[in-house]
């Protein structure tokens, strides 16, 4: 991870923004494009919705600001992620809205070597019940809401989909909870595991989830990769050795931070008051390149 800060980029009387163009959208872009090796690219599988800034910049999340997005590795569900992650703050919040970190690799070393030896054993399943209220909709995931396109993608990217009853769209996707970094050739805890799973989300934002969409229509939750449930404390535990791992320095307007997204982890914590942070995807990587511990199959 690498952040640039406005006092390091002064130049004589300049602040950061003239000296790397982060007052807008299209300054930003130039500045990432200028970053990426080889080019920025499109999300696809999001699981929320984002607003497009300018060509492959993207705002954060939507997300609700009083709850956490905990930590994750961008697209870790899907068979061609970015290996770099780009974020550019154009408004600091009034509190909170941290883009914190964490140390794969340390996180991998640090769990349980049973839990760690069942998940790579059996790798991780995320069941995804699509709808137009929570999360990404159909046609926000895949670009479109052509069924016969999506079910092309599903079908290209080992992914089990059922059309529900009222139109819906409900996936199920198996892949390894660990790889081996393309470049250091180090082992590093990548998945979304512990964020996508029921216990992440607040007790009271899951019980009405359930009132409304059942236990079974959750919009993501995860699994063992036998599709065996994973008990609450286990998912505290994941949490928890993230936590104790965890880097966080609060924003500042003009901030530019680069994460390598395989060997690192991010989050975004609580925040009040307005936050602008643009975000881009870049320099895809292959999962087959990252020498994965299961085969992925349409389970």
């Amino acid at each position: 991870m690498r952040r640039v800060r406005h006092e390091d980029a002064l130049r004589g009387d300049q602040g950061v923004e003239t000296f790397l163009g982060l007052r807008d959208a299209a300054g930003t872009g130039a500045v990432f494009r200028e970053l990426a090796t080889t080019g920025l690219i499109d999300e696809k599988e999001s699981f929320a919705p984002r607003q497009t800034c300018d060509e492959g910049v993207c705002s954060s999340s939507t997300w609700l600001q009083s709850q956490p997005m905990c930590m994750h590795h961008e697209l870790s569900y899907t068979l061609q992620f970015p290996g770099l992650m780009l974020f550019a703050c154009l408004g600091a919040p009034t509190d909170g809205g941290t883009t914190a970190v964490a140390d794969a690799p340390t996180i991998l070393d640090t769990l349980p070597k049973r839990l760690v030896k069942r998940f790579e054993r059996q790798g991780w399943l995320l069941i995804r019940t699509y709808n137009d209220e929570i999360g990404a909709s159909v046609a926000e995931a895949f670009g479109t809401d052509d069924r016969d396109a999506v079910e092309r993608y599903c079908r290209a990217n080992a992914i089990a989909f059922q059309w529900q009853p009222d139109g819906g769209l409900r996936t199920r996707q198996r892949r390894g909870a660990a790889v081996r970094h393309p470049v250091s050739g180090r082992r590093c805890w990548f998945n979304q595991i512990a964020f996508l799973n029921e216990w992440t989300i607040a007790p009271e934002v899951r019980e009405y989830l359930v009132d409304v969409y059942g236990a079974d229509g959750l919009p993501f939750n995860t699994f063992f990769g036998d599709g065996d449930p994973i008990d609450e404390d286990t998912i505290q535990l994941l949490n928890t050795v993230y936590e104790d791992h965890t880097a966080r320095e609060p924003w500042q307007a003009g901030d530019l931070m680069l994460v390598d997204n395989i060997r690192t982890a991010h989050s975004r914590e609580p925040f009040e008051g307005p936050r602008e942070v643009l975000v881009a995807m870049a320099d895809p990587v292959h999962l087959t390149d990252c020498s994965p511990p299961i085969e992925v199959t349409i389970k």
